[in-house]
């Protein structure tokens, strides 16, 4: 039986500084042009412990998307309009299908090792854009883990297979494109070698250095694989990522603001039903 092709990087991108809501300082990934389809956002959010100037996200409305929340450190309060008062910390997530509209708030805070989080955003198909909103919290004990000498990796949503067969499956099974989300963690010398043949597959290095399909990503780079079946990651020095696989809707995508369409009119549509209050029932 021949052997499945080794994915090599097609494409990188660099997260760059910048900073949403009440003064929230983030590094952010974004390519709303459909270049990681299904995939739109990553950002990523660090503060030192005890910092009393963290900032947060003033109630604000969304549409068309789904958010995930993952902390590493720290952790987030929520609310929303739907009546969801909940927190996450280190190790949680939170899963938020926007579909027609929610108005949620969100404020971020440090634990003794500070704060580390990462919010992922998802686009929804056309068919789902217009859906009820939900929303669910997810703790650290609900997230299987499969271990390997040198090398963990967490599964928060979606099937992940290692290449000697072995399978995971997290918790968050409603993820837009058929969304696939991990944690990979690396001690020095480790290797993971993953089956996957999914159209979009992503990896974010936030931590460290990896060779991945055999070429070099440092902290801080987001790289989209090509083309295969088997992606080996190796770190010779310890490192961390988020693993990111799905199905690209291939539709139009109209952005505007926490508004994400598919045409223009549909965006301006949105702001008027928030403007004039029938944004929720």
């Amino acid at each position: 039986m021949p052997q499945p092709l080794d994915r090599r990087i097609q494409r990188r991108l660099r997260s760059q500084p910048s900073q949403d809501g009440d003064g929230v300082a983030i590094r952010r990934l974004h390519d709303f042009g459909g270049g990681l389809d299904p995939f739109l956002m990553l950002d990523e959010l660090e503060a030192a412990p005890h910092d009393e100037a963290i900032g947060g996200f003033p109630p604000h409305p969304h549409r068309g998307i789904q958010t995930l929340t993952y902390a590493l450190h720290g952790g987030l309060r929520h609310e929303d309009h739907l009546g969801h008062h909940s927190s996450i910390g280190a190790g949680d997530a939170q899963w938020m299908h926007t579909g027609r509209g929610i108005i949620h708030g969100e404020t971020p805070f440090a634990d003794a090792r500070g704060l580390h989080a990462f919010q992922l955003w998802l686009n929804l198909a056309a068919a789902d854009k217009l859906s009820p909103p939900t929303y669910r919290d997810v703790r650290r004990n609900e997230m299987p883990r499969l271990d390997r000498p040198g090398v963990s990796l967490t599964a928060l949503g979606g099937d992940w297979q290692l290449a000697d067969g072995e399978r995971v499956s997290g918790p968050l099974e409603a993820l837009a494109g058929q969304g696939s989300v991990a944690h990979a963690t690396f001690d020095a010398g480790g290797t993971l070698s993953l089956a996957s043949d999914a159209t979009t597959l992503l990896v974010f290095v936030f931590d460290g250095e990896l060779t991945v399909g055999g070429d070099g990503v440092t902290q801080g780079e987001l790289v989209r694989l090509g083309e295969g079946g088997r992606l080996t990651l190796t770190s010779a020095g310890g490192a961390q990522a988020l693993l990111l696989a799905g199905e690209p809707h291939n539709e139009p995508i109209a952005h505007y603001g926490p508004f994400v369409m598919n045409h223009r009119h549909e965006l301006d549509q949105a702001l008027r039903d928030y403007q004039n209050g029938t944004f929720v029932d």
